[in-house]
């Protein structure tokens, strides 16, 4: 085992190492809009560090790897909750079903809510009394099959829809992604516990362009002469802004599996549009009780080797019960810290049937 163990962190060194040494400038910050779509979702997950693009399995896989979906056993419906920093909330709701000869076809929405902003203006920068809203949303639909027994393959089309006040923007982009099951490094020697390897890519396609009644403004195109151009109407028009373009790639294993217990762990590697590329860690302790469920305890780390980064350690952990033995109800939480911006608290509810 320790032979075992040690192989796999030569691997997680070599791919750190490798990370560390492409990594470099320029880095393209501040360049996309609807950076809501690299939150994370599921309280899973997010314990883990955002580690998650190879050992997802269950409905959350939406997000993180829609290949993840073709390794559900039964039906899932997953609901989150994530108050964000400064007043900000978002929320996911999703649900999996399972048709046997056929795949996994997943639906799920993922939204943000900016809460009532004050409205201000250079002669009243305290507020006019008015007051606006802003959100983000992005409604997926997603389909996942084992192309083969240690090979499973996965796809989501997303309309991602962004409002702030009265202007709008919207676009059609799409994640592909694959697991690859093989049997080195398990310790049972079952295919089963051996490493996964994951990979996707997410939010490929149109970028987002903000138009509405916001952007109008009077215009006298000829001041020096009478008439009524002075009433006329110009409008700004604004350039196309990417989405959060992520490539992940990730490895999955189990350094320790016993009749009852589990230890997995997870890095993955990230290749962002928008920043420097980075590393995510994560792990988690299953333990299993005959009869009623599993208890999970997680940790990691999310944003190694980022630039500038405000992210760090998170945790968290969870239950899953069997009602019976065909219906069961999983809960999750997480806590993470982000830097100056604090703490960042997550629960999610999910349900098997």
């Amino acid at each position: 085992m320790i032979k075992r163990i040690s192989i796999v962190l030569v691997l997680v060194a070599f791919i750190a190492g490798s990370y560390t040494g492409y990594a470099g400038g320029p880095y393209r910050m501040g360049t996309t809009t609807a950076t809501f779509l690299e939150l994370g979702v599921g309280g899973a997950g997010l314990a883990m560090g955002d580690a998650n693009v190879a050992s997802t399995g269950d409905i959350s896989s939406i997000y993180w790897n829609p290949a993840g979906l073709a390794k559900m056993e039964k039906n899932q419906a997953l609901f989150m909750y994530q108050p964000w920093v400064v007043d900000v909330n978002t929320i996911f709701a999703g649900f999996g079903l399972i048709f046997p000869q056929i795949g996994t076809i997943g639906v799920g929405m993922f939204a943000v809510d900016y809460g009532d902003i004050d409205v201000t203006t250079p002669d009243y920068q305290d507020g006019t009394g008015e007051k606006y809203t802003a959100y983000d949303m992005s409604i997926n639909l997603s389909y996942a099959r084992n192309i083969v027994e240690w090979f499973a393959f996965g796809a989501t089309g997303k309309y991602i829809h962004s409002k702030i006040w009265h202007s709008t923007a919207s676009a059609m982009v799409v994640d592909l992604g694959v697991i690859v099951q093989t049997k080195f490094f398990s310790p049972s020697g079952r295919q089963a516990d051996g490493m996964k390897i994951g990979m996707s890519v997410s939010n490929y396609g149109g970028k987002m362009r903000y138009d509405g009644d916001d952007l109008l403004f009077p215009v006298d195109i000829d001041p020096a002469a009478n008439g009524n151009y002075q009433n006329l109407q110009g409008k700004y028009k604004m350039q196309d802004w990417e989405v959060p373009l992520l490539f992940r790639v990730g490895l999955s294993f189990n350094p320790i599996v016993l009749s009852n217990q589990r230890i997995q762990m997870e890095v993955d590697a990230l290749h962002p549009n928008n920043t420097s590329e980075y590393l995510n860690i994560g792990g988690q302790y299953i333990y299993n009780i005959p009869g009623f469920g599993e208890v999970y305890i997680r940790g990691g780390y999310k944003g190694l080797f980022l630039i500038d980064s405000q992210y760090g350690f998170s945790a968290g952990g969870g239950i899953k019960m069997w009602v019976t033995p065909t219906y069961g109800m999983n809960i999750d939480y997480a806590f993470r810290t982000i830097g100056v911006l604090g703490d960042v608290h997550c629960t999610s509810l999910g349900f098997t049937f």
